[in-house]
């Protein structure tokens, strides 16, 4: 890389220097504070308007709405400043410290997706707010990897406005318009417990989940046979059966047991619907048993993405990567943004085949083709008449 690219490297060494876990598990969960604090600094230094938004019931979480500029339409810069916890005895490196090894840095958040924030600064530097005809606005948010409760609370703060946004997932700066929706959920069957050696003792729970079980895959193949979107790797809608537990001795009756289930459904389908009609297909399920069903929501759960085709966001970026918009298995918080009104591109450095892994890293080439590109979006979308 040139070398006036240190700057942006310092910079993805500073961010992934500063850990940011969510996990719903207590003991690994961190605050996102210090990301949004040093992001906070270097922005408001070069005269953006800065907003931290707390998120309520979640301690040392923010979100940051960093503007400069003012007027309507204009462009959003989005990314989350959490990751994921890490597998410490996986790693060959210092997951907190960056390690340059073979035209790739390494380190947790290099390629999902931290090192996104570094090339907005990057594509940033020397802007002015007067030279702006539309804003230009730099957001981060919290827990993006668990509960998505920055997302969540952006929608309800009513700071954020603007015609187009661009979240810098990793994509290898290939354009994504379109992801799946998904939910997940526990399914929780009662029976009663008894000796085996008597079945008229109790009712088996086990026996009951296996009815649950057929009828969920009754309404998978039902799903896929009715929609199909070529545009997404796995052209049709998946219900995974996750995790079951249940019983407690070969001898005992089961009375209780649980699944597991997430469901990724296609755009045109909403989270409430098919969450509505899973409950209802297993509670037919198990009218004539002797069990009964109840549910427990382990993710809330995401819309679909779908941006326009022909939406200017889009056929910019196809124009400034050259390549054509696709779809992703895989969720982000765009459906947030587009409830906000904004059109939506998933465009960032990295492969999305590095998010969550060991030894997690970003190649090094493309990343100054990837300022360029977003300085192009910042012209044509801000500058520009």
């Amino acid at each position: 890389m040139p070398t006036a690219d240190a700057q942006l490297l310092s910079d993805i060494a500073e961010l992934i220097r500063l850990p940011s876990i969510s996990s719903f598990n207590p003991e690994l969960d961190m605050p996102n504070r210090p990301v949004i604090d040093w992001l906070a600094e270097r922005l408001e230094r070069r005269g953006f308007d800065i907003v931290i938004q707390d998120i309520p019931g979640a301690s040392g979480k923010s979100n940051l709405i960093a503007t400069l500029g003012r007027g309507d339409g204009g462009l959003v810069l989005s990314g989350h400043t959490d990751t994921v916890p890490f597998d410490a005895g996986k790693w060959t490196s210092d997951p907190f410290e960056v390690a340059e090894r073979e035209g790739r840095l390494y380190g947790l958040g290099t390629a999902d997706m931290k090192s996104f924030f570094a090339l907005v600064l990057a594509a940033t530097e020397g802007l002015r707010a007067e030279s702006l005809r539309a804003p230009l606005v730099v957001l981060a948010t919290a827990d993006e990897e668990t509960s998505m409760s920055g997302a969540r609370a952006l929608t309800k703060g009513g700071q954020l406005r603007a015609a187009n946004a661009v979240i810098g997932e990793p994509t290898d700066f290939r354009p994504v318009r379109l992801h799946k929706g998904i939910f997940m959920e526990r399914i929780c069957v009662e029976g009663s417990s008894g000796h085996s050696g008597d079945p008229g003792q109790g009712v088996s729970a086990l026996e009951g989940m296996h009815h649950v079980i057929h009828e969920l895959l009754a309404l998978r193949s039902e799903l896929q046979a009715a929609a199909r979107n070529e545009a997404f790797p796995v052209p049709f809608s998946t219900l995974n059966l996750g995790r079951i537990a249940g019983g407690d001795n070969p001898n005992r009756i089961c009375g209780h047991c649980e699944l597991d289930i997430d469901l990724r459904m296609l755009p045109g389908m909403t989270v409430a619907a098919m969450r509505s009609k899973m409950r209802e297909r297993v509670s037919q399920a198990l009218t004539n048993s002797d069990t009964n069903p109840s549910f427990e929501v382990l993710f809330e759960g995401i819309d679909p993405l779908e941006t326009p085709a022909d939406a200017k966001i889009v056929r910019l970026t196809e124009q400034l990567t050259g390549s054509e918009s696709r779809g992703v298995v895989y969720g982000t918080e765009g459906p947030f943004l587009r409830a906000l009104g904004m059109d939506v591109v998933i465009l960032g450095p990295g492969s999305i085949d590095q998010a969550h892994q060991p030894d997690e890293f970003l190649r090094l080439d493309g990343l100054h083709d990837g300022v360029g590109i977003l300085r192009e979006l910042i012209r044509e979308l801000c500058l520009s008449d």
